[in-house]
């Protein structure tokens, strides 16, 4: 059975590396000469510099030997998904909200956030387990009270 080896992707593609997708940022050619006694190209490594897309390790780098990496794999898949009809207004406005929320809450750490019509009087010693959470480096937190002040960060 012949082992097949997959072709190395190029730089810009988007390549599935350890069950996360990446964006291959760099490939670098062995500098070592391939078999002499196999097929031209056999052999041969590539050095694969990956920046990953993923909401939760966006940026995060990883570097891989693209030809002995288990499961690697460039992902073909460059057409939107056909459109099979229209959301409820109410889902589009839930989504559009979210889409909101995310871009405020992300571009300043230092600022906490809270829903304009929430109808809660946030107290003092409630804020200060969140402000001490969002100084930590990562952070996976629930708070909840009697009163139902719930924040997940």
């Amino acid at each position: 059975m012949a082992l097949t080896v997959p072709a190395p992707p190029e730089q810009g593609q988007l390549v599935d590396v350890r069950q996360r997708r990446y964006v291959v940022t760099d490939v670098v050619r062995s500098a070592l000469p391939g078999d002499p006694l196999r097929a031209p190209g056999y052999g041969l490594q590539h050095l694969v510099s990956l920046a990953s897309v993923e909401d939760d390790a966006i940026g995060e780098e990883l570097q891989v030997m693209w030809e002995i990496e288990p499961g690697a794999a460039v992902n073909e898949q460059v057409a939107l998904p056909a459109p099979t009809g229209f959301d409820a207004p109410d889902r589009l406005d839930a989504f559009l909200d979210a889409v909101r929320w995310g871009a405020a809450s992300t571009a300043d750490v230092r600022n906490i956030q809270a829903p304009f019509r929430a109808g809660i009087d946030i107290e003092d010693y409630q804020l200060d387990p969140v402000v001490r959470a969002m100084h930590m480096p990562r952070v996976n937190l629930l708070i909840a009270d009697d009163v139902g002040l719930v924040l997940q960060l």
